[in-house]
C-alpha cells in the first residue's frame, strides 16, 4: 500500500496495512532549503535531516489553502475587505500593517514576525472596542463572485504523487471573528454582546459558506480541516456557546464538504470532552490533534472509545514533549498512542505530533524524537 492509499483509505474507514504517520507541519515539500529569505528557519542546516526523513517515509498531508480569483483580484479564506497592507523591516523583525476602512471608522491591526522564529505576533488587533465590532460587521457584503484557482494544488498532487495528498484549510466564522481581537475583548463580547456577536459570525458565514461551495465543488474527494472551533472551547466560552457558535455554522460546512465527497476535519487545540458531541455532530469525519492531559482534558483512548466509530483521529503527541523529553519517555509516550488510537473498533488513526518545533536551530534531541515515531511504526 503506497502513502496516498493509506491516507484516502483511512479517511474513508477502510483497512490500512498499517497507521499513518505525519509530522504536521513538516511534510518535505512546503520547506525550502535554499530559499535565501532571512526569515526561512529551513535554510539552517540542522533541518535537512527532519526534513527529507518526512519526504522519504512520512504519509504526506501538506497543509496549504485555495485562493479564488473574484473581480480580478486573488481572495482567500479570509473576507475580502481589506484596503491596504504595508510591511517594514525593524530591529531584525519584520512587521505587517493592515488597514480596513469600516464607514467612518479605520480599522488598523500591527503584525510581528522575527527572523529566527517561525510564527508571528499580533501585537494590535484590528478590532479593539465593540464600536470596532460594530462598524466591521457592518461593512457592505461584497458580491461574492469567482472561480477557484486550482492551479496550485493540481501541480501539488502531480508532485506529491503516491506520496501523500494536500490538506486543504477553511476557517469557520468564528476564527474569521475572534482572531481580529484580543482573547479579552473576545470571550466578554461573545458571553455579553451575544446579539451583535452573532450578527458578526454571519457576516463572517455568508462569505465562509460561500468559499467552501466554490473550493470543494473545484477540489471534490479532497481532505480538509476546518480551523476555528478551539477559540470556543472550555475555558474560554461555557459548551451551551461553543453549540451557539461552533456547531451551527461547522455542521453547514461539513455538509458542503460531504457532499463533494470530501472529508471535513475539525481541528481543536486543548480541552475538548465538554464539546466532544457538537464536533461528532457536525458531521465531520474527522478530529486533531486529541491533545492529551494536561494539554487537554480527555485521554485519546477515551475518544477512540466513545466517537471512534465517526472520526478519524489525528494525534496525539505533544510538540513540546518531541522537543523536551527524553528518548526512551518520548518512546513511550508514542507506544502509548499508537496503542489508544488503534484499540478497538474505530474509523482510522494517523499518528500526529500537535505542532513542530519553530525555532532556527532543530535540536538533535528533537531529531531523534521524530525518528521514534518513525521506528515505532514500522514495527507496530
Amino acid at each position: 500500500m503506497n502513502r496516498k492509499e493509506r491516507l484516502y483509505n483511512t479517511f474513508q474507514g477502510k483497512t490500512v496495512d498499517r497507521p499513518a504517520v505525519n509530522f504536521y507541519e513538516i511534510n518535505g515539500y512546503s520547506e525550502n532549503l535554499g530559499e535565501p529569505d532571512e526569515y526561512n528557519i529551513y535554510s539552517d542546516p540542522s533541518w535537512k535531516p527532519l526534513i527529507d526523513l518526512a519526504r522519504e517515509k512520512t504519509d504526506r498531508m501538506v497543509r496549504t489553502s485555495v485562493s479564488v480569483i473574484a473581480n480580478g483580484e486573488r481572495v482567500g479564506i479570509y473576507p475580502p475587505c481589506v484596503q491596504s497592507i504595508r510591511m517594514k523591516e525593524i530591529d531584525n523583525s519584520r512587521h505587517t500593517y493592515t488597514t480596513i476602512k469600516a464607514g467612518k471608522r479605520t480599522l488598523t491591526s500591527h503584525d510581528i514576525r522575527e527572523k529566527d522564529v517561525n510564527t508571528s505576533w499580533c501585537v494590535e488587533h484590528l478590532i479593539k472596542d465593540l464600536d470596532d465590532l460594530k462598524a466591521w460587521t457592518a461593512i457592505p457584503d461584497n458580491e461574492f463572485q469567482g472561480a477557484a484557482d486550482i492551479s496550485k494544488i493540481v501541480q501539488m498532487e502531480k508532485d506529491l504523487a503516491n506520496t501523500g495528498c494536500p490538506m486543504l484549510d477553511l476557517a469557520d466564522p468564528l476564527c474569521i471573528v475572534a482572531y481580529n481581537m484580543t482573547m479579552e475583548d473576545y470571550t466578554i463580547f461573545a458571553m455579553t454582546e451575544k446579539e451583535i456577536f452573532r450578527a458578526a459570525l454571519d457576516k463572517a458565514a455568508r462569505y465562509t459558506f460561500w468559499l467552501t461551495e466554490q473550493l470543494t465543488t473545484a477540489l471534490p474527494g479532497r481532505c480538509w480541516r476546518i480551523i476555528g472551533p478551539e477559540f470556543a472551547s472550555v475555558p474560554y466560552l461555557p459548551p451551551s456557546l461553543f453549540h451557539e457558535y461552533v456547531y451551527n455554522y461547522d455542521k453547514t460546512m461539513a455538509e458542503i464538504v460531504n457532499k463533494s465527497g470530501g472529508y471535513p476535519r475539525i481541528h481543536s487545540h486543548g480541552n475538548l470532552k465538554a464539546i466532544l458531541d457538537d464536533i461528532v455532530a457536525t458531521g465531520c469525519t474527522g478530529l486533531d490533534p486529541v491533545e492529551p492531559p494536561p494539554q487537554g482534558d480527555v485521554k485519546l483512548s477515551y475518544v477512540r472509545e466513545k466517537y471512534g466509530k465517526q472520526l478519524v483521529l489525528f494525534g496525539n503527541l505533544e510538540a513540546s514533549d518531541i522537543e523536551n523529553l527524553k528518548p526512551e519517555l518520548f518512546r513511550e509516550k508514542v507506544k502509548t498512542a499508537l496503542d489508544e488510537g488503534t484499540r478497538g473498533e474505530g474509523r482510522g488513526f494517523v499518528l500526529m505530533p500537535s505542532a513542530c518545533p519553530y525555532g532556527r536551530k532543530l535540536s538533535s534531541a528533537a531529531m531523534k524524537n521524530y525518528e521514534i515515531m518513525i521506528e515505532e511504526i514500522e514495527h507496530f
